[in-house]
């Protein structure tokens, strides 16, 4: 690695090792790109070109979190990408295996390696960006005045047979049109303001939802009740790969139930005391036999069973979680690629 490419990280953070640097890194960078990555580098890739191909004139650079140790299948890719001057940025190893201390070393590492940089944003590693994402986030952050800024994620199916599930609230984007929005729900497509992170709590994203996800909602929920504001940029789109295995019933299932744990541990939070939390636990409970008229009516308009039943399972899964039982897919062994 170059020595003018060379950034120190925090004591704290000395085990997660940088491992490739673009040559003669420029720290004086305003606008930043974060990307975690877990054991898809051929998504990756796909990724990072979809960076280098930006229709923009601002000058960004790209964070790269490789967050299997063992492996580091990303490294090679993002080594590959930053050594031939396509991107300008870094690759660093998080050994702490999960969501939130993958993305929270994404962010980490870039708060301190850019220092004169405002605007830092997300892409997953299986996500592909259109040519005008960044400047067209960038711009809605900048006219809004926005603290934060998400925007559409439209996913794209392997297997044609299942376009019908577009519709499905696990796929849908939270918003149809730009403009000012009470909060935002997923870090996929998001930017934060640098402030954003001056005025929270580190680290960033609890690391109490790092195997269950949905540390990205707590934290925007956390920021809207800060008073934060945020901004939806519609034409600032990416496509998501979905895979097979992610159609599946099975899959579709666990999601709901996932997205129940997560509401009930975004709630608790803020349940100030025992009586409060009894309080949501048995409105956890009600809402499981509450969720079958909208579940009826789903079927009646949507015409699919299987998203007619996700209200269903949104609501078991806050019941099961108020009573200590949730899933965890991102502990390594269960990620469905």
């Amino acid at each position: 690695m170059d020595e003018a490419a060379t950034v120190s990280l925090a004591p704290e953070r000395e085990n997660r090792a940088l491992v490739a640097a673009s040559g003669a890194l420029d720290t004086t960078i305003g606008i930043v790109v974060c990307i975690p990555s877990f054991r898809r580098p051929q998504h990756l890739r796909k990724t990072l070109n979809s960076l280098a191909r930006q229709s923009t004139g601002r000058r960004f650079a790209v964070v790269i979190v490789d967050n299997d140790a063992a492996k580091c299948e990303a490294v090679p890719v993002a080594t590959e990408f930053l050594l031939a001057g396509k991107l300008s940025g870094l690759c660093v190893v998080e050994p702490r295996q999960g969501n939130c201390h993958a993305i929270n070393a994404a962010f980490e590492t870039a708060l301190e390696s850019f220092p004169h940089a405002g605007h830092f944003l997300m892409i997953d590693d299986d996500e592909i960006a259109s040519p005008g994402w960044l400047d067209k986030m960038v711009h809605a952050a900048e006219t809004s005045g926005a603290d934060i800024v998400g925007g559409p994620v439209f996913p794209h199916f392997d297997d044609a047979r299942k376009r019908g599930l577009r519709d499905h609230p696990a796929f849908a984007p939270a918003y149809a049109t730009s403009g000012p929005v009470p909060v935002i729900y997923g870090s996929g497509n998001c930017l934060i303001s640098r402030s954003v992170f001056e005025r929270m709590p580190q680290p960033a994203f609890d690391l109490r939802f790092n195997l269950l996800g949905g540390g990205d909602t707590d934290f925007f929920w956390r920021c809207m009740t800060a008073g934060m504001k945020f901004h939806w940029a519609a034409e600032a789109v990416i496509d998501e790969t979905v895979p097979p295995g992610r159609t599946s019933l099975r899959w579709l299932v666990v999601r709901g139930l996932r997205i129940g744990a997560i509401n009930y541990h975004v709630q608790r939070k803020v349940a100030p005391n025992r009586w409060s939390r009894a309080a949501l636990t048995l409105k956890m409970l009600a809402a499981l036999p509450m969720s079958l008229p909208r579940a009826i009516g789903l079927a009646l308009s949507a015409h699919k069973a299987v998203i007619a039943m996700h209200p269903m399972t949104v609501a078991a899964g806050s019941a099961l979680a108020a009573i200590g039982i949730e899933p965890q897919p991102y502990k390594a062994s269960k990620i469905v690629s």
